[in-house]
């Protein structure tokens, strides 16, 4: 699917919707793909209305919503053992994870993958890999052109 920003947006605000507590969302693709902006646009779909700063240092930054989310960054991971201190898969607040692909064979196969190419453009090509206890809620319906 071919997005603009706004439709970005609007595609964040119906994952929002979506979420369930303990899901995991893996958000893929280059440098300046998008990952972040989705990230936040879910978050404040979700009602935060405090800053949403990229978790880039901190690798987690957790949100008090409907359901709990937790914004992680895993980009300065050498090795996906590191992940293991984080206790990701420990919590039941939904996971929005940039970089999933430092986790290794840890991602969870029941994680909704969501893949952004086109960094910099303005617009950018996204797609996705449903799991089976995301068939019901994913994808979103596209706008009729």
């Amino acid at each position: 699917m071919i997005v603009d920003e706004a439709s970005l947006a609007s595609i964040a605000v119906t994952l929002a919707a979506a979420l369930r507590p303990g899901d995991v969302v893996a958000l893929s693709g280059d440098l300046g793909a998008g990952k972040t902006t989705f990230a936040r646009a879910v978050i404040r779909a979700l009602g935060w209305e405090g800053e949403v700063p990229s978790p880039t240092f901190t690798l987690v930054q957790p949100y008090d919503t409907d359901p709990e989310v937790w914004h992680v960054d895993l980009y300065r991971l050498d090795d996906p053992a590191e992940a293991d201190a984080l206790g990701l898969f420990e919590t039941d607040a939904a996971l929005l994870i940039e970089w999933p692909e430092r986790l290794g064979d840890r991602l969870p196969r029941e994680a909704l993958r969501l893949r952004f190419d086109g960094a910099g453009e303005a617009t950018r090509r996204l797609t996705w890999t449903v799991p089976p206890g995301w068939e019901s809620r994913w994808p979103p319906p596209q706008k009729q052109r």
